[in-house]
């Protein structure tokens, strides 16, 4: 029985944010976040401990400080041990991109963007910039001989739209450029912004003259923001296999149907389709090596996703999914890159399959629990009527059990979307990338 496990990590995380309203700087903040962990397993406990700084001192105390841990919380009760999988990973993932780009400049795009935006569209009236980037080092020494050097790299720039209602009321819409790398390697330039802020200029004159939603279940076409996040927050936590041990709802679905046939969906490791994901694990935080996990293969939910204890209490392999934020954060089972898979529909022939419905186009925040339940705010919609666009719609939800919403899922969009842009919130918060195309569903829409 392996009860004398071991690992420490020496964690480096680095943070920029710049912030620009109606083109006023109003925040340049620059952070580092550095020290060295330590995680024990004894007698089926795990301890942990940190410090904020690096050097052998500090390596021996904490090592020594998470096995006394460990073994401080056997005082809550005899819990039986298990052998944890052993396979490690030895390796290094390269450093992506052209190093930072200099804050000079950041600020000169920031001012392009905002001055282009108050030129362009006539009746605007604030803008709100933002570009961020961060990267985490984790150099991991475990029990078993595993030495890893992991990264994440993640930049972002956002732009919001303030505009006016009909009524005077204020409305607003953002538009992101997320990806892998800093913000020199993502191309937030204005080129690259300007058409996707006509299009989101547009959608705001729309919302000018939006009409309440009609509440109650719906044929709704869910773009691929909209899908992505379904994915995560209503299906990809309650297969985390931390929360199926905890009792979620998917603990006793495994080998049936919990979706329609065209519905794929899975937590992706570093690659899909041949190309680096925006948020690439080739090992976690506890060194095991980082395979892909399909939660649900054409409808029927086949895996979970795994640490190195959940597998052993399973009777299965862990998958790579143990990770943690920042250097006094301990590793827990986390999402990477999860998906609902490609299908054969367009967006077009989704739309033209609705005789009346709405298309969901944008959320600004969600929730879900371990029963699948969620409910998501909607930030732009639009009418469906005889198979074409109406009317825009104002502020309203989504809601229902991502099972049955999946179960009724009769079309798949084939054009994949990807988006690195927010955080995870499980205890602490992570960087997860996710994606896939528009589904076409039923669901609960909000109405007045």
């Amino acid at each position: 029985m392996n009860t004398g496990y071991l690992e420490t990590r020496r964690h480096e995380l680095r943070k920029t944010r710049l912030s620009m309203v109606d083109g006023n700087l109003d925040a340049n903040l620059r952070t580092v976040q550095g020290g060295i962990s330590a995680r024990a397993y004894d007698g089926g406990y795990w301890g942990f401990a940190s410090a904020p700084r690096d050097d052998a001192a500090a390596a021996a105390r904490v090592q020594r400080e998470a096995r006394a841990n460990a073994v401080a919380m056997g005082g809550f009760g005899a819990r039986p041990a298990v052998a944890l999988p052993g396979e490690v990973h030895v390796g290094q993932q390269a450093e992506h991109g052209r190093g930072e780009l200099p804050t000079a400049e950041r600020i000169e795009r920031l001012a392009e963007l905002h001055a282009f935006c108050m030129k362009q569209y006539p009746g605007l009236r604030s803008t709100r910039l933002m570009a961020t980037d961060e990267h985490h080092v984790k150099q991991l020494e475990t029990a078993g001989g595993g030495r890893s050097l992991a990264r994440i790299q993640r930049a972002a720039a956002y732009v919001t739209l303030v505009g006016e209602g009909a009524d005077g009321s204020p409305l607003e819409l953002t538009e992101v450029i997320s990806g892998i790398g800093t913000l020199a390697d993502i191309d937030w330039s204005l080129a690259a912004f300007a058409p996707k802020l006509d299009a989101l200029f547009g959608h705001l004159q729309a919302k000018r003259h939006a009409v309440p939603a009609r509440g109650g279940l719906h044929r709704v076409v869910m773009a691929a923001e909209l899908a992505g996040m379904l994915a995560h927050e209503a299906m990809g936590h309650p297969c985390e296999a931390d929360s199926v041990l905890g009792g979620a709802i998917t603990a006793d679905l495994v080998g049936q149907p919990v979706a329609s046939e065209l519905v794929t969906m899975a937590d992706l490791a570093h690659h899909f389709e041949g190309r680096e994901l925006m948020c690439p694990v080739y090992a976690d935080d506890e060194g095991t090596p980082a395979r892909d996990v399909t939660m649900i293969e054409r409808g029927i939910l086949r895996e979970f996703m795994h640490s190195r204890e959940t597998a052993a209490r399973l009777g299965l392999a862990p998958t790579g999914n143990a990770r943690a934020y920042a250097p006094d954060d301990e590793p827990l089972v986390r999402m990477r890159n999860t998906a609902i898979l490609p299908g054969a529909s367009t967006l077009a022939q989704m739309i033209e399959g609705v005789d009346d419905g709405y298309l969901l186009l944008k959320t600004g925040n969600g929730q879900a629990d371990s029963t699948t339940e969620f409910m998501f705010g909607i930030e732009l919609a639009y009418e469906i009527r005889h198979g074409k666009l109406g009317r825009a719609v104002r502020d309203t939800t989504v809601s229902g059990s991502a099972l049955r919403v999946l179960q009724s899922v009769d079309a798949v969009g084939r054009e994949m979307e990807w988006s690195c842009s927010g955080y995870c919130g499980k205890k602490q918060p992570m960087v997860v990338s996710v994606g896939g195309p528009a589904l076409r569903a039923m669901a609960h829409v909000g109405g007045e």
